[in-house]
């Protein structure tokens, strides 16, 4: 490993932290500089692996924030418990990558940045929705290649989706802000697959009838989906948020496929095995008139045999995430999780996270996912 792609900030700090991404902004240095850390941040573009990553912990350090592309198993976690390690943070709110039973049978605390991006992730999954249903990505390559001489009536036809049926599988937090969006902005009608009904969902959706109500226009539905086969022979379009599970992989499989509609779209900004992306391939080969955005995957960064020579496939380079505000926020909350079990102090459970992107920060950890199953103290519970 080349210890020239290594940044050192506050070299005389007491608590080693190695972090094996450079990330965006500087406020989450200064969390750490200011919980007494020496932070060691990996500048090279390559991907660690995870001798490289043992061999940066060493024999000393007290705690790492890694990323979702890195495997956190037993071997990691018990590289990091025998350097003394006190705590992982993961730069992501999705925490496949992680063994959490591991990391809690080493006694690692485990964080991760929930929150702060679902607002970005749910633009960019609208985002990719509009794109595949009026053929961008297609019109684009047409463009720049230099084809269109005219304007011409069927050039690029497409799907218009106001008033159409949107279906949601997975309303938690991003599904749920991509249904307010489609709701509000296009008039859409939803239907949602999750584990349980939302009722905060659909009082969103009853309080935007009202107001539609006094301007005279239409309601919008916003009903639960029994089964997902159900919802996907509904609706028009489909856009996944399901974290990725033994219960999620190959969720939308050929079998499902073949319930949507010829002309149905198909949106991922979740995670990339919760599709089949080879029956994805031949089902939008199949059928010239589906469309699919997508901007996780199966193998990242690999994509699935002739996936990238579709024409009605958007692509995008997971990016679900990526803007500035919410980037940034993820690494305030990660290092906010560190600094908090190193300096000892409690664990932040309440769902609303805004508090540590404000001038004036509660003491304690934002989201420590093994919490309880470490027992460790919660902020405020003895109020």
């Amino acid at each position: 490993m080349n210890e020239d792609n290594w940044r050192i900030v506050n070299p005389d700090g007491k608590n080693r932290v190695i972090v094996t991404r450079d990330l965006p902004g500087e406020r989450w240095v200064d969390i750490l500089v200011a919980a007494g850390c020496r932070v060691e941040i990996f500048t090279g573009t390559a991907e660690l692996s995870s001798d490289e990553i043992r061999h940066a912990m060493g024999s000393r350090c007290d705690a790492v924030i890694g990323q979702l592309v890195e495997s956190w198993d037993d071997a990691l976690f018990e590289g990091l418990k025998a350097a003394g390690g006190r705590a992982y943070s993961n730069y992501a709110v999705g925490f496949n990558n992680i063994d959490l039973a591991a990391a809690t049978r080493c006694g690692i605390p485990v964080g991760n940045t929930p929150g702060v991006l679902t607002e970005a992730t749910a633009e960019l999954a609208v985002a990719l929705t509009f794109a595949a249903a009026r053929r961008i990505g297609e019109a684009e390559r047409y463009l720049r290649a230099g084809k269109w001489d005219r304007w011409l009536p069927r050039l690029f036809l497409g799907t218009q989706l106001r008033g159409k049926t949107v279906g949601i599988i997975g309303a938690g937090r991003i599904g749920s802000a991509y249904a307010r969006m489609m709701m509000e902005g296009h008039k859409a009608d939803i239907l949602y697959y999750s584990r349980h009904p939302k009722p905060a969902l659909e009082s969103f959706a009853a309080a935007y009838n009202r107001f539609l109500a006094m301007r005279q226009e239409p309601a919008v539905v916003c009903r639960y989906a029994k089964t997902i086969e159900g919802l996907l022979k509904e609706t028009d379009c489909v856009s996944i948020h399901v974290p990725l599970g033994h219960g999620t992989r190959h969720l939308i499989n050929a079998e499902r496929l073949a319930l949507m509609k010829p002309e149905g779209v198909l949106v991922n900004t979740s995670r990339g095995p919760v599709i089949d992306e080879a029956a994805l391939v031949d089902h939008c080969r199949q059928h010239p008139e589906f469309r699919a955005g997508l901007d996780v995957y199966e193998n990242e960064p690999e994509l699935a045999p002739g996936l990238v020579e579709l024409e009605n496939v958007v692509l995008a380079p997971h990016i679900g995430s990526a803007t500035r505000w919410a980037r940034e926020g993820m690494a305030t909350l990660a290092a906010f999780n560190v600094a908090a079990m190193l300096v000892g102090n409690p664990v932040w459970h309440r769902p609303d996270i805004d508090a540590f992107l404000k001038a004036d920060p509660p003491p304690a950890a934002p989201s420590i996912l093994n919490a309880t199953e470490l027992g460790l103290p919660l902020y405020g519970a003895m109020e």
